[in-house]
């Protein structure tokens, strides 16, 4: 079945809030969502800043213990006007070049999804009116946290949230681990385009058209939010500082090759040695994200027997 679903209020947490929306597993949703400072499509600011989520979306028959499947159908732009950060974050440059950097005025950009480009509208500098291309996506979204917590959506864990990769695109497919009843999905903070690890504190922030399918897979137990694409499969890990994000990813790739790839821990070790790829994703706000990639074309290369 699908739905449409037209959001009148939004959370600033992700945990057991009361849901907006009961639905089947498999059943599609196309919903909108607002930008990171609460302003809609109209940019109207309809609730406060702070990453706003749409949702929470009720599975019917989820439990912990079993694992949400997400699937992403269209993440586009539903305005023209985006805007981002302009000072990388004083955590990435050298101590020294600190103080240099520049005063950091919010960047405006003209987004155009007929053209597929979003060109740099102000402040003035050097680059001029850059344009580049779109690039939609989800920084922000997943499942109420474990524990029955309601966790910020400034920051990530094993139930999803702000973990700004750019990698959650259209076309992509997202696994989550359920931590309460009805999984409880949420999804906002949407950019139409970013760099990798939001090192400005934002991408080119902006209001999404959205629509998503949910599925489930019963008595699957999964550590930390896994995903694949048509050419990858890939795990997030959530954490700070970087390299605890990057053990938390690593290990649940080396569970999900065990277990559903008929590698041997061996096997598994000796593969991610010479094939794992690494993605950054957010290196800006308390968690940071790392992803650890396999390439599905490697896989299909691993005996079966």
């Amino acid at each position: 079945m699908h739905h449409d679903f037209s959001p009148s209020h939004y959370h600033r947490t992700l945990g057991p809030h009361e849901p907006v929306l009961a639905i089947q597993p498999g059943d599609s949703i196309a919903t909108t969502t607002v930008d990171a400072r609460g302003y809609d499509m109209h940019r109207e600011q309809v609730t406060p800043r702070g990453n706003p989520q749409t949702g929470p979306f009720f599975v019917e028959g989820a439990e912990p213990g079993d694992m949400l499947v997400l699937h992403i159908d269209k993440v586009q732009p539903n305005r023209r006007y985006g805007f981002c950060g302009s000072a990388i974050a004083a955590h990435v440059v050298e101590p020294d070049h600190v103080s240099e950097r520049p005063e950091a005025p919010l960047a405006e950009w003209d987004v155009d999804v007929k053209k597929g480009t979003a060109t740099l509208v102000g402040p003035e500098s050097k680059l001029g009116n850059l344009t580049i291309p779109l690039d939609p996506m989800l920084g922000c979204f997943g499942v109420a946290a474990k524990g029955g917590q309601a966790i910020s959506t400034a920051t990530s864990a094993e139930h999803g949230g702000n973990m700004d990769y750019r990698g959650f695109v259209a076309g992509t497919t997202v696994y989550f681990p359920v931590f309460e009843p009805g999984a409880l999905f949420f999804l906002g903070d949407g950019h139409a385009a970013q760099g990798d690890g939001e090192i400005v504190g934002s991408g080119i922030e902006i209001s999404m058209d959205v629509t998503f399918r949910l599925d489930l897979v019963k008595d699957k137990a999964i550590g930390w939010p896994r995903g694949e694409n048509s050419d990858w499969i890939f795990t997030a890990g959530n954490a700070r500082p970087l390299d605890q994000a990057t053990q938390h990813a690593t290990s649940e790739m080396v569970r999900w090759l065990e277990q559903d790839h008929g590698l041997d821990p061996l096997g598994a070790h000796l593969l991610l040695a010479q094939c794992v790829r690494y993605d950054l994703g957010n290196f800006f706000d308390p968690a940071y994200t790392m992803v650890c990639k396999v390439s599905k074309e490697i896989l299909t290369a691993i005996p079966t027997d």
